[in-house]
């Protein structure tokens, strides 16, 4: 990973622009799962609680990740 994040340091901006353009449209296969999974309504539970905490208002915030 080191070595990626090295490499892309030394890139230019406008090289960065189209590694970051690259990396969000690249389709992958977890990506490919999740699509498929929402379309099936294998989420619909999550998404069920997620609107009932707002309703409610006890929707809380992402937990940062410990550095």
């Amino acid at each position: 990973m080191e070595e990626i994040k090295q490499a892309a340091s030394a890139l230019s901006v406008n090289e960065r622009e189209e590694l970051l353009e690259f990396l969000l449209d690249s389709d992958d296969d977890w990506d490919r799962q999740m699509a498929k999974d929402a379309a099936a309504g294998k989420l619909d539970s999550l998404v069920d609680k997620a609107r009932a905490a707002i309703r409610d208002g006890t929707l809380r915030d992402w937990p940062k990740p410990k550095a």
